[in-house]
C-alpha cells in the first residue's frame, strides 16, 4: 500500500516482471489521493507512477477463501512483496516463516519502517516521519534558528529512493537463487535507506561524537568555485569545481575577469581561503551582474563543472531528458495521456517502456481463470466479498 513497496514493484514491472498487485476490496488507500485534472478526469499521479505496468486483483485476505486464492498465486511466484505490518502478516498467515515453509523457492521481500529487528520492528512509518525526519535528513538541511525543520521536497521522496533499493535487493536475490538454489528474505527500511543516503556525515558524526553539523545561513564557502550563485534575473547557477586551482584561471578568463586569476590574493586555493571575504564578494557581484542565459554561455566556454538550478516544471523540455526518454507519456486509467518519469536504468542504450497502472480489480477475473476457477466459483467469491 501507499508508495514505498509499490514503487519497488513498479520498477520491477518496468524491468519486465509480471507484477500482480493484491488489493483489499476497498483498494489501496493511495487510490483515494486524487486531484482533478483535464476536466472531470480524476488522476492520482502518485498512484499512476508507483503502480505502473501492474495487474490488479482484489482479495479479502481476512477470509480463508481469499487466502486460498493468494496461495494459488504464490505456487509459481518468484517474489512476494509486502509492507503490511508484521502483526497483520502473522494474523493472516502470510508472514515470512509461514510462506517460505510452504514455498521454499519464494523470495520474501518487505519494506519496513525501522528494520526487522529491535524493539520497534513492528512499528509502521512513512516517508515524512521515518525517512526524512528520523533519518537525519531534515535536521541536516535546516538552518540554525529556523522556525521549523525543513520538510520533504515532494510526495514520496524517501519512498521512491527506498523502493529503488528494495527492487535492487530483489534482483540480487533472484541472481543468488539462480546461482545457488537458495531463496532469500529481503528487507529495506525507510530508516536504513535514509542513513545510507546520509552515510558520509553519519559516519563522521559518529566518529567525532557530534550530534549535529550546524547549517548556518549565509555561511562562507570553503571553495568559491563550489557554491551556488544568484544571477541578475534571480536564477541560480551551481558550481562544483572541486579541483579549484585547476579551473580557476579558465573560469576567470571565460567570465571576463582574467585579473582575478593573477591577483595575488586569489592566485591559488590557499590564498583564496585566506582572503575568502573579498574573493566571495567578487564572485557574488560577478554572477549578480549577468543573466542566467549569459552565464550558460560563459560557463560553456570553460572546463569546470557547473549546472543550472532548474525548476521541476522545466525538466520536461530539457534536451537531455528528451534524448534519453526520462519522461514517457502513458495512457492512464482515466483515458488521458500523462507524463511518467522513467526508471533511471537503461538497458542496451534504451529506457524501459512504462505500462499503465490498473483499475481496481481490473484483472481479477483473468487471474482467477488462470488459476483454474470457473465462472460459478468466481461468482461465489464475489458474493462472499472476497473479490471485488
Amino acid at each position: 500500500m501507499w508508495a514505498f513497496v509499490p514503487a519497488a514493484g513498479g520498477i520491477l514491472s518496468d524491468f519486465g516482471a509480471n507484477v500482480i498487485k493484491v488489493e483489499p476490496p476497498t483498494g489501496d488507500p493511495l487510490r483515494g489521493l486524487s486531484m482533478g485534472m483535464d476536466g472531470d478526469a480524476k488522476i492520482d499521479l502518485s498512484w499512476e507512477s508507483y503502480n505502473r505496468g501492474k495487474r490488479s486483483i482484489t482479495l479479502d485476505l481476512k477470509q480463508e477463501s481469499g487466502r486460498e486464492v493468494l496461495m494459488k498465486l504464490l505456487a509459481d511466484a518468484d517474489v512476494f512483496l509486502t509492507n503490511l505490518l508484521p502483526p497483520a502478516r502473522r494474523s493472516m498467515g502470510i508472514d515470512s516463516k509461514s510462506l517460505r515453509a510452504r514455498f521454499p523457492r519464494l523470495i520474501y521481500a518487505t519494506g519496513s519502517a525501522v528494520g526487522q529487528s529491535g524493539p520497534e520492528s513492528d512499528k509502521g512509518g512513512y516517508d515524512a516521519i521515518t525517512f526524512w525526519s528520523r533519518g537525519g535528513i531534515s535536521s541536516a538541511l535546516t538552518e540554525e534558528g529556523a522556525e521549523r525543520p525543513v520538510g520533504p521536497p515532494g510526495p514520496a521522496f524517501g519512498d521512491t529512493l527506498s523502493g529503488s533499493m528494495l527492487a535492487g535487493g530483489v534482483c540480487a536475490a533472484l541472481v543468488k537463487r539462480a546461482a545457488t538454489g537458495e531463496a532469500s528474505e529481503v528487507d529495506v527500511s525507510l530508516l536504513g535507506a535514509a542513513m545510507w543516503s546520509m552515510q558520509r556525515v553519519t559516519a563522521q558524526a559518529t566518529m567525532q561524537g557530534i550530534e549535529r553539523f550546524p547549517r548556518r545561513a549565509g555561511q562562507l564557502p570553503h571553495n568559491v568555485l563550489s557554491h551556488t550563485y544568484r544571477t541578475s534575473d534571480d536564477r541560480f547557477v551551481a558550481l562544483c569545481m572541486l579541483q579549484a586551482d585547476r579551473y580557476w584561471p579558465g573560469f576567470c578568463t571565460a567570465a571576463g575577469r582574467a585579473d582575478l586569476a593573477v591577483d595575488p590574493r586569489f592566485a591559488n586555493a590557499k590564498a583564496r581561503r585566506a582572503n575568502i571575504d573579498a574573493c566571495f564578494a567578487e564572485l557574488k557581484a560577478l554572477f549578480g551582474s549577468k543573466t542566467l542565459s549569459e552565464w550558460e554561455a560563459i560557463l560553456g566556454r570553460q572546463d569546470g563543472q557547473w549546472d543550472v538550478v532548474r525548476h521541476v516544471g522545466e525538466l520536461h523540455a530539457d534536451p537531455q531528458v528528451q534524448a534519453n526518454g526520462y519522461i514517457q507519456n502513458v495512457r492512464c486509467t482515466a483515458g488521458v495521456d500523462i507524463p511518467i518519469v522513467s526508471v533511471p536504468v537503461h538497458f542496451d542504450g534504451a529506457p524501459m517502456p512504462i505500462g499503465a497502472s490498473p483499475d481496481l480489480g481490473a484483472d481479477s477475473d483473468a487471474i482467477l481463470q488462470s488459476l483454474g476457477y470457473d465462472e460459478e466459483a468466481m461468482i461465489d467469491l464475489k458474493i462472499q466479498g472476497v473479490v471485488f
